[in-house]
């Protein structure tokens, strides 16, 4: 499986340091929008080829599939550019900032038949596999979930401290982890309400947001998001089930008296990352839809839609 990156910034290293751990997998192409970084990043991975331009790999007969990890906002159209060239592709979270381009993606999806996969990490930790297990297994049932989205992000840096050449958003970005995962683990959203606080006067972003929700099923789900917090950064879940309590930190899991729960058996690696690009990949070469498909996340996207409505109307 020959793959194409672009966008090798922070996040982008952590999928080329998780397909390297796949066998038959092999690193064509990196895309960059600096020259420099695109070649040490594909001198690192042992990339023959490197470019400011995804179009240039695009083009390549020996690239197979892509994986975006762009700005959001380039998220649909080059997803949509990637499979136009007939190329599978993976488009890291979120999908797009819009309905109605995550709806031009599914389209393109359908009239393709190539595999177009959302990097909704979640599904894919261990931690949450756990839960969902469980879940399919009828051991038990969400009630509730809290979850709390945190970072420090008052001026436009990304996670290795360098400066972002693009906006990132709670509503269409983070926000959409939590939706997704709560409609996998509880059911449909069925309902769905929202507040933010204050435009920061540069960012032009809200930095606070709060949103509950209830999926068919019942159960609940509030979620706490902000740019402004300034301790222990990240997302943490509280799942409170109608059998035990569990606390999932990325990759690793608690119960509610915070005991360790050993996670380790779950799945074949402890990297939600590796392992989402082992779906990626097996899905591939088995020509059958992954989860986290377009088709799977598409019903979140119009959950942020009516959200983004409701907050636009507020």
């Amino acid at each position: 499986m020959r793959i194409a990156l672009a966008g090798a910034g922070a996040f982008g290293e952590k999928h080329l340091d998780g397909l390297k751990n796949i066998d038959g997998v092999e690193i064509v192409s990196v895309i960059s929008r600096r020259a420099e970084q695109a070649a040490a990043v594909a001198e690192k991975y042992g990339a023959k080829h490197s470019s400011t331009e995804l179009e240039d790999a695009l083009a390549r007969d020996d690239v197979d599939a892509v994986i975006l990890c762009t700005p959001t906002q380039m998220h649909a159209s080059q997803a949509i550019a990637c499979m136009n060239a007939g190329k599978h592709v993976q488009v890291e979270i979120p999908l797009a900032d819009s309905w109605a381009e995550a709806q031009a993606v599914m389209d393109k999806q359908k009239e393709t038949g190539l595999v177009c996969m959302v990097g909704h990490t979640r599904r894919f930790n261990p931690s949450h596999q756990y839960v969902h297990n469980k879940i399919r297994a009828g051991e038990l049932n969400v009630q509730q979930m809290d979850v709390q989205t945190y970072f420090f992000r008052r001026k436009n840096m990304n996670a290795k401290g360098e400066p972002r050449s693009w906006t990132d958003h709670l509503l269409w970005h983070h926000a959409a982890h939590t939706v997704d995962l709560f409609a996998y683990q509880a059911g449909p959203v069925v309902q769905a309400n929202a507040v933010q606080g204050p435009y920061h006067p540069e960012l032009g972003i809200a930095m606070d947001m709060s949103i509950q929700l209830k999926s068919e099923s019942g159960a609940i789900c509030t979620l706490s998001l902000s740019f402004n917090n300034d301790g222990p950064l990240g997302t943490f879940f509280r799942y409170i089930c109608d059998n035990g309590t569990y606390i999932a930190r990325y990759d690793d899991l608690v119960t509610g008296k915070e005991e360790i729960i050993d996670v380790s058996n779950v799945d074949v690696s402890m990297n939600g990352i590796e392992l989402q690009d082992r779906e990626f990949i097996a899905a591939i070469r088995e020509g059958r839809e992954p989860n986290s498909s377009v088709a799977q996340v598409l019903p979140c996207y119009k959950v942020l839609h009516d959200l983004e409505r409701q907050l636009e109307g507020n």
